[in-house]
């Protein structure tokens, strides 16, 4: 009777272990982009003050996010 639960019991471990083999692999959905960042998507959906393919600009508004999220900067 303890063998047989014993083996019942390595049986489901087994199982448990298992089961993580089977999960599909998580990527980025095969997206790739060849371009620099700065170049743009050519959407509409840009900030004003940016131009697509300029990388100062780019640069500049990087600083600018980075800046509005900083809480130390807010708290002076």
């Amino acid at each position: 009777m303890i063998a047989r639960l014993a083996m019942i019991g390595a049986t489901m471990v087994g199982l448990m272990a298992l089961t993580g083999c089977g999960e599909k692999p998580q990527g980025m959905g095969g997206v790739k982009s060849d371009t620099a960042p700065y170049q743009g998507t050519g959407m509409a959906y840009a900030l004003p003050g940016w131009k697509a393919g300029d990388k100062t600009s780019w640069e500049q508004q990087l600083k600018t996010r980075a800046q509005a999220q900083d809480d130390h900067a807010k708290a002076k």
